[in-house]
């Protein structure tokens, strides 16, 4: 049975860390295209339907010139800092069912600033949360550097630092013995239609599942970042294929 599909880009217009960078040239191109031509890989590969949500004239601007239009306008009171992305999402679903007369089983949502991911990611992780029952959505993980079990401490209540968390059968000796624990990535995430019936906050949630990236995966939160990534794009350094 094929399945309605919706891609939401959500590109605010106010970052304060990095200013304009959703639009930013990273390795001769605007940042928010490595994201179109994955969406529209995908797209083409589901029947799926794109949409953006964007408070920034520049943003839909360049994103026009990709060939993709919009009618949407994000609210003001959605594009603040404080504003929740799964209520961003949430209103720009509704628009779309709205004017597509149609209803979606599953939302992907592309964020612009962690672009290191492939189709095979996005398609391989679109398969898990269909195959597991009771699930409402999964989000892109790495396997964590630094693990609660074994080397993350916190001051406790006497001033004192301990481990995060204790593990059950007793302290963990190595790094190797330990929990597995990840990392958000803040890359991708795949919703099913449901979790936005529920009034949820968060993509985390105790009914959410993961897909570990083999590879390397990081979000574009400070100007080092963005540095560190047109580095390895314009000398070759991956060793994996992005749009």
């Amino acid at each position: 049975m094929h399945s309605e599909i919706l891609i939401t880009i959500c590109a605010r217009g106010g970052s304060k860390g990095i200013p304009g960078k959703n639009i930013r040239a990273l390795a001769g191109k605007p940042l928010i295209m490595y994201t179109i031509e994955l969406a529209r890989q995908i797209a083409s590969n589901y029947g799926a339907d794109i949409a953006l949500s964007t408070d920034d004239q520049a943003i839909k601007d360049v994103v026009l010139k990709a060939g993709l239009s919009t009618d949407y306008q994000r609210p003001t009171s959605l594009a603040t800092d404080s504003a929740g992305k799964i209520d961003a999402i949430n209103d720009l679903i509704l628009h779309q069912e709205e004017t597509k007369n149609k209803r979606y089983d599953y939302i992907l949502d592309l964020d612009v600033t962690s672009p290191l991911r492939t189709i095979g990611d996005v398609t391989s992780a679109l398969v898990l949360l269909k195959n597991k029952s009771g699930a409402i959505n999964l989000f892109s993980v790495n396997p964590a550097a630094r693990n609660p079990y074994f080397n993350m401490v916190e001051q406790n209540s006497e001033g004192f630092f301990t481990l995060v968390k204790k593990a059950r059968d007793g302290a963990v000796m190595t790094r190797q013995s330990a929990p597995a624990v990840f990392d958000l990535n803040a890359s991708f995430y795949w919703y099913k239609r449901d979790f936005f019936s529920l009034g949820l906050k968060s993509a985390i949630t105790d009914r959410s599942i993961v897909f570990a990236m083999d590879h390397i995966c990081f979000d574009l939160d400070h100007l080092i970042d963005f540095e560190f990534l047109d580095y390895l794009i314009k000398n070759n350094k991956l060793d994996f294929k992005i749009c």
